[in-house]
């Protein structure tokens, strides 16, 4: 006769991620997840190897669509999970054990959404400043009850009303950056998409310009990246210019001042 004062099991989790192109840290992010259900990779284009090093896991399930924006390709992942239950993990991101131990912990509670401390790395040096940490990423969610915003970029899990966010305790490793010319890239690539999807808001490059400074302060001495020396300066810089980039960005669409043809005077 079964024990009535068991515990029944919690539910079983998906884990869902986007890649492109993502061998670098695939292999250990992946090795990270080996005890969950299932792993869905949604593919958006990779050449390299990330094929390859993700056929080698019998949990992840192998998915490609075009690229549609951050938030509908985050949802299209889930949607092809098995589960309700969805962890969605980047790429670049690493679960150690007592992340995955808290999580299997949890009583899952459908109406609550679970945000994750990310601990955010530059050249595998862990970064307590320059306002990345601490960085709070909800992750975790029932597909049935809510889903993530349509934006392109700076997607998010829609809050609905009654619905609580419950804080983990243990960090999320993310290995974000590992050079100026990735920071670069990534700014580039995301401020794009904002000034592709804010056509409603305002933009001037004064407006640009006073936005980056502040988040130039703001990162570099009320976020103490200053106690991290050149690498502080870099990251801080890279966020006000992403801020100063995105608004240009939309001041040129909003005013049609983007390059001249040079055949015409």
């Amino acid at each position: 006769m079964k024990n009535l004062m068991e515990k029944p099991l919690p539910p079983p989790i998906s884990v869902a991620m986007l890649v492109k192109n993502s061998e670098r840290y695939l292999y250990h992010v992946l090795n990270a997840l080996k005890d969950f259900d299932e792993v869905v990779l949604l593919d958006n284009g990779s050449t390299d190897q990330t094929r390859e090093i993700a056929s080698q896991f019998p949990n992840v399930s192998w998915k490609e669509h075009s690229f549609i924006g951050f938030g509908p390709m985050k949802n299209l992942a889930a949607q092809y999970a098995r589960n309700d239950w969805i962890l969605t993990i980047d790429s670049d991101e690493v679960l150690p054990p007592e992340l995955s131990k808290e999580i299997r912990a949890l009583s899952l509670n459908p109406s609550c959404v679970y945000a994750i401390p990310r601990l955010n790395h530059y050249k595998g040096r862990p970064i307590k400043g320059c306002g990345w940490y601490p960085d709070y990423v909800i992750r975790l969610y029932n597909k049935k009850h809510t889903e993530y915003n349509n934006k392109h970029v700076h997607e998010e899990i829609r809050i609905k009303k009654g619905m609580r966010v419950q804080k983990l305790s243990n960090h999320l490793l993310h290995y974000t950056f590992d050079s100026a010319e990735e920071l670069i890239d990534k700014m580039q690539q995301y401020s794009t998409l904002f000034a592709n999807e804010n056509s409603h808001k305002t933009a001037s490059p004064t407006k640009a310009l006073i936005r980056s400074f502040l988040t130039f302060i703001k990162c570099f001495l009320l976020k103490k990246g200053l106690f991290y020396g050149g690498t502080g300066l870099l990251i801080s810089m890279s966020n006000a210019m992403g801020v100063f980039y995105k608004y240009m960005k939309l001041y040129e669409r909003q005013t049609n001042k983007g390059p001249k043809d040079p055949t015409k005077c």
